[in-house]
């Protein structure tokens, strides 16, 4: 008989998955059944699942779903390796603790291949279009010597981020959590840039081209070349950088020039940043098209065939937090309270209000929430929690921003790309 996995148990049928693991169902079984589901479940994890008939359906409890794997990266700490070619990975939920991510921890996201040695003291950066009032080209010592520099803490997160909770599957790195992170950059202003070269009246859009390879290294094609509305690219926090946290970008993370557009999906923030152009329409780059990095335009059922026409680009990320301490599959004394932290961030604005959970979302109380560095910086939040009795506990974090809009309890809207999941993040504790 073919093994198989717990992950992919639960992708193929969640609610199926708990039938066969942990004789649990939503919906015909009975109380003894019931009750033997979460006695099974108990056994497995060590301890009594307290609250355990609030837990949803169909879901792998978090002991078991955040399970972390260490990879070696040259200059990166504790990442989780996803895919060699390209080579992506994450970053464990608990590495991310710090409130400015260090450079060791930022995720790595390639769509091609990295150039392998590059030259900042000949690098240059071109700027055209058919919406550029003149074609320029800046060496990095200009760009540093003619504008002013600035630094921003910004948030970054792919917009794959969470993808393996879909069901069914969506294709594509399994991201879990790990895919962001909020380091300081420093660089000039997109706007100031694009101002000084001209920007014609007609202009829609942005685009990048940088200089890594297609997988394929086909000459001239371009691995990934996105952008976003001239209006983003003229805000103040839309940076032109070459370092995180007061040092040179990492190699893996756009060494020498990147685009830096903190709460939009990462990928319009383009690595090794060779040209920019200032279009009329919205560009028509590599990854711009069909349904890369696009969402259904209207909520579609879960497995749903969507027409290339019914996709629209994704522009700000949701309301989205994680929690960083403590670990997850942590013991905790009853006699002691606990101390969780985590950050909450926003494409689209502040964080309100962060709440926290143990009973599955039956009640929430409110945690303390810190001021973000400045716009688009995600947000520290931390509270202590007394539990009830000994036993297995799930930990739960919901954000809510300033325009009232909350993060779902398990998922979100299913979307064909798994694009998007900003479900609530849950941690692990067994109370002793």
């Amino acid at each position: 008989m073919k093994k198989r996995g717990l992950h992919e148990l639960y992708a193929k049928d969640p609610v199926k998955a708990d039938e066969q693991v942990f004789q649990r169902t939503s919906n015909t079984l009975t109380r003894r059944g019931f009750i033997k589901g979460l006695k099974s479940l108990s056994l497995l994890l060590g301890a009594e699942v307290v609250y355990g008939q609030f837990m949803p359906a169909g879901l792998i409890p978090a002991a078991f779903a955040q399970a972390d794997t260490p990879f070696s990266i040259k200059g990166k700490d504790g990442l989780t390796i996803l895919n060699d070619r390209p080579l992506n990975a994450e970053t464990p939920a608990h590495l991310l603790d710090d409130v400015v991510t260090p450079a060791s921890r930022f995720f790595v996201r390639n769509n091609g291949i990295p150039p392998q040695a590059p030259d900042a003291s000949s690098w240059t950066l071109t700027i055209e279009g058919e919406s550029a009032a003149q074609s320029k080209t800046f060496t990095l010592e200009e760009l540093k010597a003619q504008f002013k520099h600035y630094t921003y803490q910004l948030t970054l997160e792919c917009g794959g981020n969470g993808r393996a909770e879909f069901s069914p599957a969506a294709t594509g790195n399994q991201w879990t959590t790990g895919a962001v992170g909020c380091p300081r950059w420093t660089g000039v202003r997109l706007k100031d840039v694009l101002k000084a070269v001209g920007v014609k009246e007609d202009a829609v859009y942005i685009g990048y081209y940088g200089d890594d390879q297609h997988l394929s290294r086909t000459p001239g094609k371009a691995a990934i070349s996105r952008g976003v509305p001239i209006d983003k690219a003229m805000e103040d926090e839309s940076l032109i950088a070459w370092a995180m946290n007061d040092e040179p970008l990492p190699l893996m993370n756009g060494f020498p020039l990147r685009l830096v557009f903190g709460g939009w999906p990462a990928s319009t923030s383009g690595k090794w940043l060779k040209k920019i152009v200032i279009r009329d329409r919205v560009h028509d780059g590599a990854k711009m098209l069909g349904k890369a990095y696009r969402m259904p335009c209207k909520p579609v059922a879960p497995g749903a065939k969507v027409a290339d026409e019914d996709m629209c680009i994704i522009e700000a990320m949701p309301v989205k937090s994680l929690i960083t301490f403590p670990k997850s599959g942590s013991d905790h004394s009853l006699k002691e309270k606990l101390t969780v932290r985590g950050h909450a961030w926003s494409g689209e604005g502040k964080i309100a209000k962060v709440f926290t959970s143990i009973d599955f979302g039956q009640t929430w109380h409110l945690a303390q929430l810190n001021a973000p560095a400045n716009r688009h910086a995600w947000q520290q939040f931390s509270t202590q929690i007394n539990f009830p009795q000994q036993g297995y506990y799930e930990v739960w974090a919901k954000a809510q921003d300033e325009h009232g809009k909350s993060q779902p309890m398990v998922l979100p809207g299913w979307n064909p790309k798994g694009y998007l999941n900003n479900a609530c993040h849950r941690i692990a504790v067994r109370v002793v």
